[in-house]
């Protein structure tokens, strides 16, 4: 029978695999982009259907960005702002600064 490894030994192996590290970084944004939407969402008191419907979107694909499905483009993001009341804006951060 094989010892489990510890979750923090677990990641760490994982993560020294190639490419890792970049993949990580963009279910990061995925996640972020997505839980950012749902929030103003909620706030407006929208289902996922009248935001789909403001966006011109199907309700399955705001499920999708939502749960950080997909990798949205920068025209996606901006009909998400538009839908919701909000400006979009995107800027670069040095990496100390990123979170």
């Amino acid at each position: 029978m094989s010892e489990r490894k510890a979750w923090t030994d677990k990641r760490a192996e994982i993560m020294s695999r190639p490419g890792a590290g970049a993949a990580y970084e963009a279910a990061r944004i995925r996640f972020e982009l997505g839980e950012a939407v749902r929030l103003r969402r909620e706030e407006l008191g929208l289902t996922q259907a009248e935001l789909a419907e403001r966006a011109g979107l199907q309700q399955p694909a705001v499920a999708r960005f939502e749960a950080g499905g997909t990798m949205p483009t920068i025209p996606m993001l901006e009909r998400f702002a538009e839908a919701l009341g909000l400006r979009l804006s995107v800027q670069f951060q040095p990496l100390r600064e990123a979170s």
